[in-house]
C-alpha cells in the first residue's frame, strides 16, 4: 500500500479554474497524494500566452526602460480570474501588487520568472486548504547557479518531514544570500523530483497533458503505441534524443533514491500512463524495443592516420581540440587507423576551419581529415534486446528494404540501444521502417 505520493502538475494542467478543479479531484481520488508541485499557468488555447513568457516579457521591457503595464495586466487577469472562478479567499491582488512592484524595482530575471509558480502555489494552497511552502526556503543553489543537492535534501526534508499536505511551487529556489534562482525551462519537473526524494515518496507522479510516452514521434509515425513501462536507463537514452515529456535532470534525484515516476494525463486521470522505474517490472512478455527517437543535424569528423592504434594518447588529443572550442561529441566509432567523431553541426559551424586545421596539423603527411554533414542519428532503445537474438539483423534488414544507406553504427556494451547514422533526407523513413519491423 502506498503511503506517500508526490504530484507535480504542469502549466496546461493549471491553465484556468476548470483545470484547478480537475487537479483537486485527482488529489481526492488518492488520499496519500499529499504533496503538490505546481507550474505556472500555461496556455488556455493555442493562441494564448504562458504566464512565464509574460513575466519574461515584463522583465525585458523594464530592462529596456519601457512600460510593462499592458503585459502585466494580462498576468493579473489570469490569476484574478482563477481566484474568482474558485471563490478563493487568499489576497492574490496584494500578492500581484508585490510582484508588479518587484518587477518595476528591477528585481532579477529569475525572480520575475519564478513569480508565476509562486502565485499559482498561493492559489492552489488556498483552494486545497493545504500548507504553502516557499521553494526558496527548501531548494538551495550555489553561488555559481548550480543546484546544491545535499543542502536541498537537508532543507526540504526538514520542512516536509511532518507529512502535512503541502504545496511547493516548482521551477525555483534560492542561493544562500536569498537571491531567487530558477532551473531551466520545465524545471518544475526537477522540483517535484527533489520533493519526492526529500520525503522518500513511494511514487512521483508527473501530471501533464499527454498520457505518458509514445514509442515514436507521432509526427512521423501514425498513432504510435504507448509505452506502459520503461527504466530510467532507457529513458535516459531516449530523452537524450529528444523523446521526452519530462525534464532530463528530473530523472536523477528519483533514480538515485529508487523512486518510480509515473507520467499521467490530467485530462484522462484513469489512464495508467507510463511508469518509469529503476529496474524493469516483472512483465510476462518484455517487448524487444521500448522506443525510437532521433535528431537531425550532425557532422562527422573523420580523422585518418597511419599507425594510429600504436600512438598512445592520440584519441585524447583529438578530443582535447574539440574541448578547447567547447564542442561536445555524441559518438566516436573507431578503426585501426581511423576515428570518427560525431558532433552537432551547429556546435562545429563557428569553429569549423580552426578545428580542421588543428586536426590536420596532428596527422601531417601520414593521414587526412574530412568532415561530412547532414547526418541524422537514430536510437532504437529496449531492455528486451539483450534477450532477443537477431535484433540488429532485423533492424538493418528493415532499413535495407527501405533502401536506406547506413552511414554509422554504434552499439553499447549494455545492449540497451542500437545507434545508426543516416542521411538527414532518410531520417523519417528510417524511423518508420524500424517501427514497422518491431511494432506495427
Amino acid at each position: 500500500m502506498l503511503e506517500c505520493i508526490v504530484t507535480k502538475f504542469g502549466g496546461s494542467s493549471l491553465a484556468n479554474g476548470d483545470q484547478f478543479r480537475k487537479v483537486r479531484s485527482i488529489l481526492e481520488l488518492e488520499p496519500t497524494r499529499c504533496y503538490l508541485v505546481p507550474s505556472a499557468p500555461g496556455k488556455r488555447f493555442s493562441a494564448d500566452e504562458k504566464v512565464t513568457d509574460l513575466l519574461y516579457k515584463c522583465h525585458a521591457l523594464v530592462s529596456e526602460g519601457q512600460p510593462f503595464g499592458e503585459e502585466f495586466a494580462k498576468i493579473r487577469e489570469r490569476y484574478l480570474s482563477i481566484a474568482a472562478q474558485l471563490h478563493l479567499r487568499v489576497e492574490i491582488g496584494a500578492a500581484l501588487d508585490e510582484v508588479e512592484a518587484g518587477i518595476a524595482g528591477g528585481r532579477n530575471r529569475d525572480w520575475c520568472a519564478s513569480r508565476g509558480e509562486y502565485l499559482c502555489g498561493l492559489l492552489m494552497a488556498d483552494y486545497l486548504g493545504w500548507r504553502f511552502v516557499d521553494a526558496a526556503e527548501g531548494i538551495r543553489f550555489r553561488e555559481d547557479g548550480t543546484l546544491d543537492e545535499e543542502k536541498t535534501q537537508e532543507l526540504l526534508s526538514a520542512l516536509l518531514k511532518d507529512r502535512k499536505p503541502s504545496v511547493v511551487p516548482g521551477f525555483y529556489g534560492a542561493r544562500e544570500n536569498g537571491e531567487v534562482t530558477t532551473f531551466s525551462r520545465g524545471g518544475s519537473d526537477i522540483t517535484g523530483a527533489l520533493v519526492a526524494r526529500a520525503v522518500q515518496a513511494d511514487v512521483y507522479e508527473n501530471w501533464t497533458d499527454v498520457s505518458g510516452f509514445l514509442m515514436a514521434d507521432p509526427r512521423i509515425v501514425d498513432n504510435p503505441a504507448e509505452i506502459s513501462s520503461i527504466t530510467y536507463k532507457e529513458l535516459r537514452e531516449l530523452s537524450h534524443m529528444g523523446a521526452s515529456v519530462l525534464h532530463e535532470d528530473a530523472m536523477f534525484p528519483v533514480h538515485r533514491a529508487g523512486i518510480p515516476t509515473n507520467i499521467r494525463n490530467t485530462n484522462k486521470p484513469y489512464h495508467p500512463g507510463t511508469l518509469i522505474s529503476k529496474n524493469a517490472p516483472n512483465e510476462i512478455l518484455v517487448p524487444t524495443i521500448t522506443g525510437i527517437a532521433g535528431h537531425k543535424g550532425y557532422s562527422v569528423i573523420n580523422v585518418e592516420k597511419n599507425m594510429m592504434n600504436s600512438e598512445v594518447g592520440f584519441g585524447r588529443k583529438v578530443l582535447q581540440v574539440l574541448e578547447e572550442y567547447d564542442i561536445s561529441f555524441e559518438h566516436m566509432p573507431t578503426g585501426i587507423d581511423s576515428m570518427c567523431v560525431v558532433v552537432k553541426s551547429e556546435m562545429l559551424a563557428p569553429h569549423r576551419e580552426e578545428v580542421i586545421s588543428r586536426l590536420e596539423d596532428m596527422v601531417r603527411d601520414s593521414g587526412s581529415v574530412t568532415v561530412s554533414d547532414q547526418m541524422s542519428i537514430i536510437a532504437t532503445v529496449g531492455r528486451g534486446m539483450v534477450h532477443n537474438c537477431g535484433t540488429a539483423a532485423r533492424l538493418f534488414k528493415a532499413m535495407s528494404r527501405a533502401r536506406i544507406n547506413v552511414r554509422m553504427i554504434d552499439q553499447g556494451s549494455s545492449e540497451l540501444s542500437i545507434i545508426v547514422g543516416v542521411n538527414d533526407s532518410d531520417f523519417e523513413a528510417t524511423i518508420r521502417a524500424i517501427y514497422q519491423e518491431f511494432v506495427a
